[in-house]
């Protein structure tokens, strides 16, 4: 099982989410999320009070292509937005590195940059949400 939610601000700068190209940068991340074909996950750029965020949710039987799909748009938003910013947590029963299977990994992404952290509020998940 692969199970990821996330959500990140987009932004050109720290200082400002439109720093004069925004709009064109949009329309280049809403090509790459229309080009995305999860079965069981879905990935959208959506619009709230003139900001914009993209979202990304699913829980796939096992890791796949969603994974690193995912990790590949977010280091280019990362890249083409720098003022960016969001979390990304995810969690897999064949994750090998921290946190391993028990719990979630965090992505989080700030000022152009990805960090990865383990997840302090739902990990270890066994007993924390599950028995």
């Amino acid at each position: 099982m692969y199970e990821f939610h996330g959500w990140f601000g987009i932004a050109e700068s720290p200082e400002e989410s439109d720093a004069g190209s925004l709009e064109s940068g949009i329309g280049d991340l809403r090509a790459k999320v229309a080009q995305t074909d999860w079965a069981t996950g879905e990935l959208s750029l959506q619009v709230h009070n003139g900001e914009y965020f993209l979202v990304a949710n699913g829980l796939v039987n096992r890791r796949r292509d969603e994974a690193e799909e995912l990790h590949a748009l977010l280091r280019y938003v990362a890249t083409r937005f720098p003022g960016s910013w969001g979390l990304l947590y995810e969690r897999s029963s064949d994750m090998e590195d921290p946190p391993g299977q028990g719990g979630f990994r965090v992505h989080v992404m700030a000022r152009g940059e990805l960090y990865v952290r383990l997840d302090p509020f739902l990990s270890p998940v066994s007993p924390v949400i599950e028995d």
